[in-house]
């Protein structure tokens, strides 16, 4: 069986306006299943991106492909979900009527609509509240319905713009779920928010783009230069600790605490490699208090990449951020 083609395929895709390019060679691929977050300030030519990518605005040149196909065939248009950031909600309607309304702009049934309806809004958070009117709804409750919306027509690809930058807390876990569940499925989703610590969590693999161009692109541990930090806290550091650990990774801080007790950071190169380190210290009779792989900082790695410095400082400034 021969494997699904790329969720979103581009090529040097370009856009430009009265001469300017907005998208500047854009070459993106997001696989199928795979969660991808699109990072940019603000005029990076994302929403441009997301409108070509959807078949809503004709590129100026490069190749595009969405599910294998163009987005201007109605059969790929139809596996597509999508999650503006700016919604215009038909505010005279119920939650219900307004996903029946986009159900069959979609090319969903009625039957399979009034099956499909409930189940969306209980998977969004409204259960319960599609017979009342928009107008009605919290600025939240609206964003969970438009959730609802991109989600309602077993999309293949789902195109999430902001999804949470209206929910509390609690409304952003389940909106992780959410999108941890279409991956579960199958479903490739492609986010696009300004709250990096959701996409940390939620990402496969992220874009960083500005002016339209993609700075870089790849999975947390690859952006990291393939290295994952772990802060570990030891009693004494034997010479022989020392050496084992070492086999296993880079040691590059040892701090001796008064109580007794040693911190150091060692980076490894594979997350399975974690297991052994812990066996080592054991083995050594050395008490561990604790071992924990550091998370790469997204923030960081987004501010030191759309900054304008010399390559020089630039690489200083990572390397500082990854000690």
């Amino acid at each position: 069986m021969s494997a699904p083609p790329p969720a979103i395929q581009t090529r040097e895709l370009r856009k430009a306006y009265k001469g300017r390019a907005v998208v500047d060679g854009l070459n993106l691929t997001v696989q199928a299943g795979e969660v991808f977050g699109f990072l940019g300030p603000n005029g990076a030519g994302k929403s441009t991106t997301v409108k070509m990518l959807l078949g809503l605005v004709l590129p100026t040149g490069g190749e595009l492909e969405v599910l294998g196909g163009s987005p201007a065939d109605p059969k790929i248009r139809a596996q597509l979900g999508f999650l503006p950031e700016q919604f215009r909600f038909q505010t005279w309607m119920t939650g219900a009527e307004f996903l029946n309304f986009h159900g069959r702009l979609a090319g969903l049934g009625a039957a399979e609509l009034r099956e499909r309806i409930p189940k969306v809004l209980e998977t969004v958070g409204l259960a319960g509240r599609g017979g009342e009117q928009l107008s009605g709804y919290s600025k939240g409750m609206l964003q969970r319905c438009g959730l609802a919306g991109a989600i309602l027509a077993h999309p293949r690809l789902v195109f999430l713009d902001e999804p949470t930058s209206a929910l509390d807390p609690i409304g952003r876990v389940e909106v992780r779920e959410i999108i941890e569940r279409l991956r579960g499925e199958g479903v490739a989703v492609f986010l696009n928010s300004h709250l990096l610590s959701e996409v940390e969590q939620v990402c496969d693999r992220v874009a960083f783009v500005k002016q339209g161009k993609v700075l870089t692109q790849g999975s947390m541990l690859e952006l990291m230069g393939g290295v994952i930090p772990v802060d570990i806290r030891v009693g004494a550091l034997t010479p022989d600790l020392q050496a084992a650990l070492e086999r296993l990774g880079e040691v590059r801080r040892v701090d001796a605490l008064n109580a007794g007790h040693t911190d150091l950071e060692l980076w490894v190169s594979r997350e399975d490699v974690l297991p052994a380190v812990a066996q080592a210290i054991f083995a050594s009779g050395t008490p561990l208090y604790a071992l924990t792989p550091r998370r790469p900082d997204l923030e960081t790695m987004f501010l030191e990449l759309i900054e304008d410095t010399p390559d020089a400082a630039h690489t200083t400034k990572m390397e500082a951020a990854r000690a």
